[in-house]
Order: structure tokens, then sequence, then C-alpha cells
């Protein structure tokens, strides 16, 4: 599975903006495999931002009321839309798959995730 991500840029805080991933190669189903969004500020780890596998939605603390993740199993296309961005939300957004997502709930680790996009950046001014 390869994974395709577009939609970062430069917004102003209090801006929106709407990332794609869309997943191309043989394998399951995009259905089945669970789908997660995380990002990688400068200097700091890589953290959970949003998955959906299944029926199961999860968000970080950070980004729940503000970010809305969502998925076209027929596009093989997940999303991220945010909104209300603030500055501490620049950072590279990565999506990544998990092979046989639980229908009942959501991988929050990287380690769980088999495939990952190459990243795009979104930088938040203030």
């Amino acid at each position: 599975v390869q994974l395709q991500a577009f939609g970062g840029g430069s917004v102003q805080t209090g801006g929106s903006l709407r990332l794609s991933c869309t997943a191309s190669g043989p394998g399951r189903t995009f259905s089945n495999y669970g789908m997660g969004w995380f990002r990688q500020a400068p200097g700091k780890e890589r953290e959970f931002i949003a998955g959906r596998s299944g029926i199961s939605t999860n968000y970080a603390d950070s980004v729940k009321g503000r970010f809305f993740i969502s998925r076209d199993n027929a596009k093989n296309t997940v999303y991220l839309q945010m909104s209300s961005l603030k500055p501490e939300d620049t950072a590279v957004y990565y999506c990544a798959a998990q092979r046989g997502g639980s229908y009942l709930s959501t991988a929050v680790r990287s380690y769980e995730y088999d495939y990952w996009g190459q990243g795009t950046q979104v930088t938040v001014s203030s």
C-alpha cells in the first residue's frame, strides 16, 4: 500500500485546512485498513492526532472539537478537516494505514501502523 498526502499549506491562526490521503496498491480493500493521522513538530516526537477504523473514531485531546477525520472507502481516501488552527498545530502531518484495523477500536501508537505517507507541512502563523 502506498499513501500520498495532500493539502498542507500556510494559514493564519483561526484558519482551516483539509488534508487528504489516498491509498494505492494491491492488497485488501481499503475499508479493512485502520487509518490514522499523526504529526511531528520540529524537535518533538511524532504524535497521534486522529484515527478511524471500522466504527471507531479517536482524537487527541489537543485537537478534539477542532479536527474531524473522515474517510471515503470508495475513493481509498481519508481526510482530516482542521479548523480553528493554532500556531501549535504547525507540524508535518502524516497519514498512516494499519492492516486489519479493528472494527471497534482505533490504533493510537505509531508502531501499530504498517504504512506511512510522505508527510505534508502545515504552518499556522499568529
